[in-house]
């Protein structure tokens, strides 16, 4: 998303209104998350076993989340996502700060670009793909709700 223009995307009325820009980022970053880690079963793409890859999500502001190349589930283990944390980075970053959303499970990339044969489930490229959309659609109930 950083190399996205926000500005472009948030229509001229909402730079005279600070709070309405921060609005529309910070719900659609939440969007945009939500959307990749929508698991498999329940309609999305992220591939769920153990839970382990969704419970491996982290946001920053400061750097992408870098893959663990010694991050892998424990045997018979399942594992749960708070999406408690996504929203305090979200909520916390200044719209001066770009936003990283990124898996550290060792296996990411396998699962995201495909790997051994294995199709691509393409949850992130996918996510990210709908920003524009997801940007626009908040914007209007921003501007509605700010009555602009």
């Amino acid at each position: 998303m950083a190399n996205l223009s926000f500005s472009a995307a948030v229509a001229r009325w909402a730079e005279a209104v600070p709070e309405a820009v921060e609005a529309v980022r910070n719900q659609s970053a939440q969007e945009v998350v939500k959307e990749m880690q929508t698991i498999d079963v329940d309609g999305g793409r992220l591939p769920y076993d153990t839970g382990f890859l969704w419970a491996s999500l982290m946001a920053s502001t400061s750097a992408m989340p870098a893959i663990n190349p010694k991050a892998n589930p424990a045997g018979g283990q399942k594992y749960a996502f708070d999406f408690g944390m996504v929203e305090a980075v979200i909520a916390g970053a200044s719209l001066d700060e770009d936003l990283y959303f990124g898996y550290t499970a060792a296996y990411a990339a396998h699962q995201e670009y495909g790997a051994n044969g294995r199709p691509p489930a393409a949850f992130v490229r996918s996510a990210a793909q709908n920003w524009d959309a997801i940007v626009n659609r908040n914007a209007e109930k921003v501007r509605k709700a700010f009555g602009l």
